[in-house]
């Protein structure tokens, strides 16, 4: 049973340089603490409470303290009362995120009301929103665009949560041309999930199997999990090899592998050598 690991599988580059400036606060820091989990991944987490790093729902007394704001980013009105708190921080948002929050703050200074394509609850979603002045609209569905809220729109701008996906996006910006006159498309999806998508779009066509790993949490596993089964429905999301059954690879030749964004390197190696003891 020949084996194809996508060349984009596991993490990005936002999600290595959040990493590597937690665990660096780590050793330099004594009291270092996250609103939330680093990104959406339990090994991952766990690693990172090994090295000291403490997750708080909320914020208390800062002095002495460091808050490291996470690979998805925060709302301003965190780094707010964090100061205000007396928190040092260090921020590990990634780059491409901090991107979005310059888009969205730019285009709503020129006049634009922000519309957000992405999931409500997620956390960058929420990083993003939290940029803003005004109350942006966020859309996670061309079936779920909020009419009645647009009918008094004069010009809108969309940017997109980082790792969506594009054929959602498009659908929902082609539905938002009609009640709104003047809309922006800003396409923010990361060249990251782009890379990621256009493998996902081709590998359940060439593999008999695809075998998608990553956290259950994770919003871009989940979307590749959706495309790959979309195209093959012997498509299969797992969080580590025990979840892999051997009868999903009944007459199989080859199996397709990919992970998310914030999956490590070592739960898919780990995959791919429990598949390579199938016949």
């Amino acid at each position: 049973m020949k084996i194809n690991l996508a060349r984009s599988a596991g993490f990005c580059f936002g999600v290595k340089r959040a990493l590597n400036i937690a665990f660096d606060t780590a050793k330099s820091e004594k009291k270092v603490y996250m609103l939330g989990d680093i990104v959406h991944n339990e090994d991952v987490v766990r690693e990172v409470e090994k090295s000291g790093i403490k997750k708080i729902k909320g914020l208390g007394k800062g002095k002495n303290k460091t808050l490291l704001i996470r690979a998805h980013g925060s709302p301003i009105n965190t780094f707010d009362k964090a100061s205000a708190f007396g928190y040092k921080i260090i921020d590990a948002t990634c780059p491409m995120v901090k991107e979005i929050h310059k888009i969205a703050k730019e285009m709503e200074h020129g006049g634009y009301k922000i519309i957000v394509v992405g999931d409500k609850k997620h956390d960058e979603v929420q990083g993003i929103i939290g940029q803003l002045k005004t109350k942006a609209i966020v859309i996670d569905n061309a079936a779920h665009i909020p009419l009645r809220q647009l009918k008094n729109i004069g010009k809108a701008a969309v940017v997109v949560q980082s790792t969506q996906n594009l054929e959602n996006v498009l659908r929902i910006v082609n539905a938002l041309r009609q009640p709104i006159k003047e809309l922006k498309f800003c396409n923010t999806i990361c060249n990251h999930t782009r890379r990621k998508q256009q493998e996902i779009k081709i590998m359940p066509k060439e593999n008999d199997v695809m075998i998608i790993i990553g956290s259950k949490s994770s919003a871009n596993t989940k979307r590749l999990y959706e495309i790959s089964k979309s195209l093959n429905d012997r498509s299969h999301w797992v969080s580590s090899k025990s979840e892999i059954k051997k009868e999903w690879f009944k007459n199989t030749k080859s199996v397709g592998v990919t992970a998310g964004a914030s999956t490590p390197d070592s739960t898919t190696q780990e995959v791919i050598k429990h598949l390579g003891t199938f016949p």
